[in-house]
């Protein structure tokens, strides 16, 4: 009985047949892009004339350009105010299904299902729809008899209102934060009982140091998410008013697909990454001092 045409083709290493189309889809679309926006970033690039070698004038024009200032800004204040809420709503809404209500099983699904739908256009339009002058907000608020005011359409307050938005999708980062809390000992808060210890002071010497891993892990993957955000300003606010919500993901959208400037937006790319890696770094360094682990040993 002959070999099979994957055995001939790659010997021994059969493996490697079902994981190529992973490898080619990797090379084609993702480490391919990646190199070529390094590439196109040293060059005055638009697809209509032909490609001009300028060094480092993209990432120089980039600090003089006149929204970076705002949109460093508006990005800065998204990320320090939406991932922390994000988090915090995430784990308290663990603590409470950790608790063993009844239906735990339909809630958690109830509140899982936003983070596997593909709907940020929809909840985005929904969003801009219920705060608006006349939306949802408004009219409960009138209801109270409070004056409700045009929360995405005033400089103040549009930028917290997108900061409410992420909190629509905390599913991952509540299902991962359970997942943490059914692994705390049950004889840590019996022996903590025994001392005394009432319920906030077992949360915040026994269950906060037991999960912060996953705490440092929902942190990450939410600041870097955070620092991409791009369908929740277009959709909601378009970046105003008065470029209140221009984030720098949407800073990157315009240079590169309106104004063609793909050499400056290449460079643009690579400025946010630069950023991410610095904040990414910065997390790690200091997690050494507020992370527990079991077994003894230090975060990376």
């Amino acid at each position: 009985m002959g070999s099979s045409p994957l055995r001939r083709w790659f010997g021994g290493n059969i493996g490697l047949a079902y994981i190529a189309p992973w490898i080619i889809g990797f090379l084609i679309f993702t480490l391919y892009p990646i190199c070529a926006s390094f590439f196109y970033s040293f060059f005055d690039f638009n697809f209509l004339s032909e490609m001009k070698f300028v060094g480092l004038s993209n990432y120089a024009a980039l600090f003089r350009h006149k929204d970076f200032a705002k949109s460093v800004q508006a990005t800065v204040t998204f990320v320090l105010f939406a991932v922390p809420l994000k988090l915090v709503m995430a784990l308290l809404l663990a603590v409470i299904l950790n608790n063993g209500i009844r239906g735990v099983n339909l809630f958690r699904s109830l509140i899982y299902l936003p983070s596997i739908m593909s709907g940020s256009v929809a909840i985005g339009i929904l969003w801009r729809m219920m705060f608006n002058k006349q939306g949802l907000i408004n009219q409960v608020l009138a209801a109270l008899g409070i004056a409700g005011q045009a929360w995405i359409g005033q400089k103040s307050t549009a930028i917290y209102v997108l900061c409410l938005l992420p909190m629509w999708q905390v599913g991952s980062s509540m299902v991962t934060f359970l997942a943490a809390l059914k692994q705390v000992p049950a004889h840590l808060y019996e022996a903590a009982r025994m001392d005394g210890a009432g319920p906030m002071r077992q949360f915040a010497c026994i269950t906060l140091p037991m999960i912060s891993p996953m705490i440092l892990f929902n942190l990450m993957m939410q600041m870097i998410t955070a620092f991409q955000e791009f369908a929740t300003p277009f959709i909601v606010t378009g970046g105003g008013p008065l470029k209140s919500t221009y984030l720098f993901a949407m800073f990157i959208y315009e240079q590169a697909f309106q104004q063609l400037k793909m050499g400056f937006a290449s460079a643009m790319s690579w400025v946010l990454f630069a950023v991410i890696l610095i904040f990414t770094m910065l997390i790690f360094t200091t997690s050494a001092k507020w992370t527990f682990y079991e077994d003894g040993g230090k975060s990376l």
